[in-house]
């Protein structure tokens, strides 16, 4: 698949083979006319292209071990109550049917040149729907990671962390960062997302290649908590799209509520 070839070779290596969350929407701010603002009032037309981010330190590449590697994914930070989870496509941590988690994840948030600003994340544990574990069902595709403290700290307790958006509907105005493999800076673009299967959502935008599975959609953000509400991750149909100009994300609905309640259940 276009998005996550090298990636599910590394994962084949390796392998072997919120509207849930309890936490309140952020309210949007009124003192900030962002970007995102200006194209809630002026909806984009057209198929827009990817720019450099220059902002998002809770989205980070996932690697192998360490970053001396290539890094294969995208994740980001999401609220729980350990303060140490990220969320990401499911094909990113477990290679879904006939297969098995992921070993030796590393998360790197706000990666940029080589460099690690915030610190190398050991993750500790990853959680999947079964129904990914047996049969990569794509309707599943989304994965969390609970992460090891770093010095004493949580990943929140360092970014921050975004909200888990449950039953949101289809079609938000929604940010999306991530990280192309051949690239070692993010890419990040606004669109508005569509319907595109019974539980599919579409988001067209030039520039998403290889690497960015995983990379949160974004809608709701509040510029005074500097947060918003991950209601989609590039993942699912077609493992993310097979064009770079067309991602997909499986709809979060209580399924994924279900997935972030066990993974917090047992962080």
């Amino acid at each position: 698949m276009r998005r996550v070839l090298v990636a599910v070779a590394l994962v084949v290596a390796l392998c072997g083979g919120c509207a849930g969350s309890g936490v309140p929407r952020p309210v949007g701010s009124t003192n900030s006319w962002s970007r995102e603002r200006f194209l809630r009032a002026h909806p984009p037309t057209g198929t827009p292209t990817a720019e450099p981010a220059s902002f998002g330190k809770k989205v980070g590449a996932l690697f192998s071990h360490d970053t001396k590697g290539d890094h294969f994914c995208t994740a980001s930070a999401v609220d729980s109550p350990g303060r140490n989870l990220i969320i990401t496509a499911a094909h990113c941590v477990h290679s879904g049917e006939g297969g098995g988690y992921v070993s030796d994840l590393v998360f790197v948030p706000g990666y940029r040149n080589g460099n690690a600003p915030y610190g190398v994340w050991k993750v500790k544990a990853q959680f999947v729907d079964d129904r990914w574990a047996k049969g990569s069902d794509p309707d599943l595709d989304v994965g969390f990671a609970v992460l090891q403290p770093l010095n004493g700290k949580n990943i929140a307790d360092v970014l921050g962390a975004n909200l888990l958006g449950i039953n949101q509907g289809f079609t938000n105005l929604v940010r999306v960062t991530g990280y192309p493999k051949t690239s070692d800076k993010p890419v990040t673009c606004i669109n508005r997302t569509s319907k595109e299967l019974k539980y599919q959502m579409r988001f067209a935008c030039n520039g998403y290649a290889p690497g960015t599975s995983g990379s949160p959609w974004l809608t709701h953000y509040d510029p005074k908590t500097k947060r918003g509400e991950v209601v989609g991750v590039i993942g699912g149909y077609q493992l993310g799209g097979l064009e770079d100009a067309v991602s997909y994300s499986a709809y979060f609905d209580d399924d994924v509520r279900k997935l972030y309640e066990r993974a917090i259940g047992q962080a």
